[in-house]
């Protein structure tokens, strides 16, 4: 039965999305837990987190578990069987083991992609900050010029965003330098370990 549990969730762990792989290793969860404890009701709920749903597994209705007699032992004192424990045991291992790393890595790769698009959507508010006004934003003046006029620029025909000034995913502020050494402006976030430099998702992100 192990055997068989862990070819299935390892050609999960090849072929599926994150989310198809929760969904599925949920539906192993409660068949394996339903085997497990005859009598018992076993369900899945969801979460929504992010673009996918996280599912668990949820157990009700257990008749006495820890008293229950196993059904291919007649005459043994009664109790949860140690060959039962393993198997949920492996589960977890396998669950966590596969699963997890591949979720988590999807939800990094999101991030990034957020900031992606957020400094691009902030490269075209400053491009339009400039056709009105002349130039773009000082670096004292910073992003916060694109939905607060500044005193100087009468010019100004904002907001230029249709919300505030949004931070990078990992919840610090873009940092904006005008005039910039790649360009007429820099705009970057430096990633989710905020400093400069490092790969993956600890890589800068710019505009250059």
């Amino acid at each position: 039965m192990v055997r068989r549990v862990v070819d299935l969730i390892s050609k999960l762990a090849e072929a599926c999305s994150p989310a198809l792989m929760l969904r599925a290793a949920a539906n192993v969860a409660v068949h394996a837990l339903t085997e497990l404890f005859p009598g018992s009701s076993a369900g899945i709920f969801g979460r929504e987190a992010g673009r996918d749903t996280l599912r668990a597994v949820a157990v009700a209705n257990v008749p006495d578990c820890w008293a229950m007699r196993a059904p291919y032992q007649k005459d043994v004192s009664r109790g949860f069987m140690l060959l039962d424990m393993l198997v949920v045991m492996v589960l977890i291992a396998l669950l966590a083991g596969f699963v997890a790393p591949r979720y988590f890595a999807q939800f990094g790769k999101s991030q990034v992609k957020v900031a992606r698009a957020q400094i691009d959507a902030l490269d075209k508010a400053l491009d339009s900050f400039r056709l009105d006004v002349g130039h773009y934003p000082t670096s004292e003046e910073g992003l916060q010029a694109l939905v607060v006029q500044p005193s100087s620029e009468l010019n100004w025909a904002g907001p230029y965003l249709k919300k505030g000034v949004p931070a990078d995913p990992w919840g610090r502020p873009y940092v904006y330098q005008q005039p910039g050494t790649h360009g007429d402006f820099d705009l970057f976030s430096y990633g989710k370990d905020g400093r400069p430099g490092g790969t993956g998702e600890d890589a800068d992100i710019t505009n250059w």
